[in-house]
């Protein structure tokens, strides 16, 4: 199969797929894994092509059909079960405790109840299971507005309590990496690493990384340098954290 993250798309998912690979590899067994809103599959495929089962549960069903056929392309059908739903409804389609890996990537930035949906996601996680957060950062985008000019809406985004830029926003929620990691922690999950995803990426302009030879590649070693450096985190556009659920008690 080849590599997901090459070449254009590593620059947005390369960070994630590493430290999510290192954390479903070392496992040493196959794993039930969910994907909460994992839409065509970027993510579920590349797993289950490590061996694993994966089920993705989103709300549109082409986004799901193209799962399915993304799925066949790469010889994974078998291990890759598509069902219609969403997070807050998540265990009308899903058991409680059935996985032992979840991914809620790009999900919890445009929940109304971010802390509900994290709980739900958690609790479809076995005790000592294992999640894998993504969410839009607050600091990406002040960064982002300053950059492109709009000044005011770079401070509006600073300001607001859900670092919403004004009412074109299309991103209900960002965080900064203490709200992501305070949210985890009140779901129960202890929080391991956290890392800054697209932190260069996103600013650099992109007729330089498709026609500089070797550009990519340097940015992407660079993208990789930079995400586990906490002074990167409050720059970063996304943030993602590695946590692991609490056992269960005797």
């Amino acid at each position: 199969m080849s590599d997901p993250m090459r070449p254009r798309a590593a620059l947005r998912t390369a960070v994630v797929w590493d430290v999510l690979k290192d954390a479903v590899d070392g496992a040493g067994q196959t794993l039930d894994v969910l994907d909460t809103g994992g839409g065509t599959g970027n993510f579920a495929v590349p797993v289950a092509g490590l061996g694993h089962r994966v089920t993705v549960v989103d709300p549109s069903p082409n986004a799901l059909f193209a799962l399915e056929r993304r799925a066949a392309e790469a010889g994974v059908a078998a291990r890759v079960h598509g069902v219609q739903g969403d997070v807050h409804g998540l265990f009308d389609v899903v058991g409680r405790e059935s996985f032992d890996v979840v991914l809620c990537h790009g999900v919890l930035e445009y929940l109304d109840q971010p802390a509900a949906g994290l709980g739900n996601v958690v609790a479809a996680l076995r005790p000592g299971g294992t999640l894998s957060l993504l969410a839009a950062g607050l600091g990406g985008a002040v960064l982002a507005r300053a950059l492109a000019g709009h000044f005011s809406e770079a401070r509006e985004a600073l300001d607001d309590p859900e670092g919403r830029w004004g009412a074109a926003d299309p991103v209900p929620h960002r965080f900064t990496a203490a709200q992501l990691t305070a949210l985890v922690a009140d779901a129960g999950v202890e929080a391991g690493a956290v890392h800054g995803v697209r932190v260069f990426s996103d600013l650099v302009p992109g007729v330089l990384v498709d026609t500089e030879p070797g550009a990519l590649d340097a940015l992407l070693r660079l993208e990789a340098a930079a995400a586990a450096r906490p002074e990167f985190h409050a720059v970063a556009t996304q943030l993602h954290v590695l946590g692991r659920k609490s056992p269960a008690r005797d």
